[in-house]
């Protein structure tokens, strides 16, 4: 509790680094100081990249819904999520629907991860920065209980996703052959969610909506184009410069990743790829300045491209099931090659990064617009420093390329997630403006 307690002082400190001069809302309706709390329960739980881009879209998607019942101009969210109940509503009166839309962040993560209990002390110190703020205790009551009442049918309607029936799959059995992905050292950890295909996206008709062209058949023919992709892997790692290794690492975002020392093995532990994306669109409604309806819709909008992401990008991964550099090199070039990260627990093909990272880009530059310049400190806590961009286009582009440099991703598998990721966002973004969702700034 207490490496949790200086994680959350750290990336508090951190998110008022580089804020925007003005402060246009007062403390207790920031948005990044209670995603940063959920991060952490997220990083304690070791909450893989998929399931983390859904809980952050469930818990976002209560805060939107208080927003848009309480403001005509933000589309309420069954006009683009088109299986979301129309009939959200509260008998609640005399409350502050933004302390509300906050609360509820932290309610419906209470609820839903399996470590939300630590979210109380939270809870807790928001009422009584409410109570610092002089709101009336009648209105902190009553917020409360809208966040509760819409936490609650948010939380009942999470379940129509399919997600409580993953349990009852049977465990799997990686695919026979040299072409299939295999576990990695050092851990050989089993396949992560090898049946989130049957997740049901909140935008996209389908998981495999946007099923990318086929990747470069396998080959051990040193002539092919499967062992030069491969070689590149092998080559890059061999020639790294200061900055690509610093770009690999600050992109890193492994969930857990372990190390050995002797018979020891030790775990580490660090925020998600989906957990960075949320940090950088809260900290940049800060810097854009943003009111605090305008905030909520962009982190929700970020949110739920990170969930569709994730269900087109895994479909592909568990239909190619493609192997690994690491495997593919350790066979056929260098038997004791080790990539410059850890390799993940799951296929290859397409990268997640990539999908993700180019989905967050194209949703954000939607809403704030291109050439948006800002400085990412995300990765503070976990010893990586900062890094800054001048677009969310080179944040994307960044990204992808560092599972690269990491030895964990062949280049065909970049491009396509690059395009996988943008095409995503693409039909996201056009569902959302067809129901008045525009730019924010």
């Amino acid at each position: 509790m207490k490496t949790r307690n200086l994680l959350v002082v750290a990336l508090l400190y951190s998110a008022n680094l580089f804020a925007h001069a003005a402060k246009s809302l007062p403390d207790y309706l920031e948005i990044r100081p209670v995603i940063n709390a959920v991060n952490m329960v997220m990083i304690h739980d070791v909450v893989s990249p998929p399931v983390a881009s859904r809980y952050y879209s469930y818990i976002m998607l209560g805060s939107y819904t208080i927003v848009s019942q309480n403001n005509q101009k933000v589309p309420a969210p069954s006009s683009f999520i088109s299986r979301f109940p129309t009939n959200i509503t509260t008998d609640v009166k005399g409350y502050d629907y933004r302390i509300a839309a906050i609360y509820c962040v932290l309610e419906t993560s209470k609820i839903m991860l399996p470590s939300g209990y630590l979210l109380q002390d939270d809870e807790d110190t928001y009422v009584a920065l409410l109570r610092k703020n002089k709101i009336s205790e009648i209105i902190i009551t009553q917020s409360i209980e809208l966040a509760k009442q819409i936490a609650a049918q948010v939380i009942n309607f999470s379940k129509t996703d399919g997600y409580g029936k993953l349990s009852g799959k049977l465990r799997y059995t990686p695919k026979k052959g040299d072409a299939y992905w295999y576990p990695t050292p050092p851990a050989y950890l089993d396949a992560v969610e090898p049946n989130w295909t049957t997740i049901k996206p909140l935008v996209l008709d389908s998981s495999s909506q946007f099923k990318p062209t086929p990747a470069t058949p396998y080959s051990k023919d040193t002539t092919s184009n499967f062992y030069h992709l491969a070689r590149q892997v092998y080559d890059a790692s061999k020639n790294q410069t200061p900055e690509s290794l610093n770009k690999a690492n600050f992109w890193d975002c492994n969930p857990f990743a372990v190390t050995t020392s002797g018979h020891m093995m030790i775990g580490f532990k660090k925020i998600s790829p989906a957990g960075h994306w949320m940090n950088i669109a809260c900290l940049v409604v800060k810097k854009a300045n943003l009111g605090f309806d305008q905030s909520i819709v962009v982190v929700t909008m970020e949110s739920i491209s990170l969930m569709d992401a994730f269900i087109a990008c895994w479909d592909e991964k568990y239909r190619s099931n493609r192997v690994r550099p690491e495997t593919y090199i350790n066979r056929n070039i260098d038997l004791k090659w080790r990539p410059v990260l850890q390799t993940p627990p799951f296929p290859e093909n397409t990268s997640g990064h990539a999908v993700a990272s180019n989905a967050s880009a194209a949703m954000l530059t939607y809403l704030l617009g291109d050439h948006f310049a800002y400085t990412d400190d995300t990765e503070i806590p976990f010893g990586s420093g900062i890094r800054s961009f001048t677009s969310f286009t080179q944040a994307a582009e960044e990204a992808s390329i560092s599972r690269f440099y990491g030895g964990i991703h062949f280049m065909d598998s970049i491009k396509a997630g690059n395009k996988q990721g943008k095409d995503v966002a693409g039909y996201i973004i056009e569902k959302i403006k067809k129901a008045g969702i525009t730019r924010q700034n």
